[in-house]
């Protein structure tokens, strides 16, 4: 008798409805079908990747806009416009 505990977690799901091209809707049926899975898990989990990656993606970029300004130079003054366009330089 396996006495191992198990944690089981429940989502709550929301049905919704779509609309695909015929050949888009076949293609997601074949595939679907050829990877043991049904259209609405494929659909579902496309996603929840996509609103992860961006959720991934806004956190980061607030994290690293939160920090503060660093030099880019080094503590190096910048040179001059004229210094870059080699004006003024003999």
């Amino acid at each position: 008798m396996d006495t191992r505990f198990v944690e089981h977690y429940t989502r709550e799901v929301r049905n919704v409805t779509i609309t695909l091209e015929e050949e888009v809707a076949r293609w997601a049926r074949i595939w679907a079908a050829e990877h043991e899975t049904s259209v609405s898990r494929l659909v579902g989990e496309l996603l929840r990747e996509r609103m992860l990656r961006e959720r991934d993606y806004e956190t980061a970029m607030e994290e690293y806009l939160g920090e503060p300004a660093r030099p880019i130079s080094g503590g190096v003054p910048y040179p001059s416009r004229g210094e870059l366009h080699g004006r003024g330089i003999r």
